[in-house]
């Protein structure tokens, strides 16, 4: 018997080559991610990592290299392209809009129109977007005490909790999250890790950015290195440990550290 063909990943960067003026952000950067999967991409400052998320949910355009999503080749011109595959992304600023309410950002861009002629005269059905939104924050376990209260009054972790859920009630396929547990709280990291592995079991694959090595090694299935660049390693997480990981990343024994 032959053995099985390998999976196709859902989304694949080869080669990614940017350029800044004389500053290369990725130098023939590599990185894949599987459907179902949480996956972390880590690395030192400056080894490229923003600029590689940046270049996979189409905020900028790669110089050289090709993105792959589901076996096919891509082009991405903006990030209304990945949303258009079902990719969404959390990013470390959260960009929410302070002066609204939850309801308000998760629908951004996806307002809900009245029924009939109130609708045609772009009335927005307010009612229907809050309780889809409380459904949703139900169903994801997230904790906001008024639904109804601006964003600018919320503490960090509600916050997070709404750019999170507003991410996973729009992704059909993917979750980039980009430092969602910076500058939160044991119990409100604890919260995020719980919203990873639901959105997980959903089906729907998770890129994690971090430095927090807690967090990855406690959601992460894989974790991929990028030094200078360049993808330097990849590490089943039950097969490797912190320590040899931070070796990956600073470039200190990286032969030993399951090179890409």
């Amino acid at each position: 018997m032959t053995d099985p063909a390998p999976p196709t990943p859902l989304l694949e960067a080869r080669g990614i080559t940017k350029r800044y003026g004389q500053v290369e952000a990725l130098r023939g950067a590599d990185f894949s991610v599987y459907p179902g999967e949480v996956v972390a991409l880590l690395g030192d400052n400056g080894a490229g990592k923003s600029t590689l998320v940046k270049a996979i949910t189409g905020t900028v355009t790669p110089d050289d290299g090709q993105v792959y999503f589901e076996g096919r080749p891509v082009t991405l011109h903006s990030p209304l392209d990945a949303r258009n595959l079902g990719i969404e992304t959390v990013f470390q600023d959260l960009a929410l809009v302070p002066d609204m309410d939850p309801a308000g950002n998760l629908f951004l861009g996806r307002e809900i129109l009245r029924p009939g002629l109130l609708g045609r005269l772009g009335m927005l059905d307010r009612r229907a977007m809050h309780d889809r939104t409380v459904e949703a924050f139900t169903r994801l376990g997230v904790n906001i005490q008024d639904a109804q209260a601006k964003v600018i009054g919320m503490s960090g972790g509600q916050r997070q909790g709404v750019a999170v859920a507003r991410a996973m009630v729009w992704a059909s396929k993917m979750v980039l999250m980009d430092e969602p547990t910076a500058a939160l709280g044991v119990v409100q990291a604890r919260n995020v890790n719980d919203l990873i592995l639901r959105v997980k079991a959903s089906g729907v694959a998770v890129v994690l950015v971090s430095h927090n090595m807690q967090h990855v090694f406690e959601v992460a299935d894989r974790i991929e290195i990028l030094r200078l660049g360049r993808r330097v390693a990849t590490f089943r997480k039950d097969d490797t440990t912190i320590e040899e990981v931070v070796a990956a990343m600073t470039g200190l024994n990286v032969q030993s550290a399951g090179a890409a």
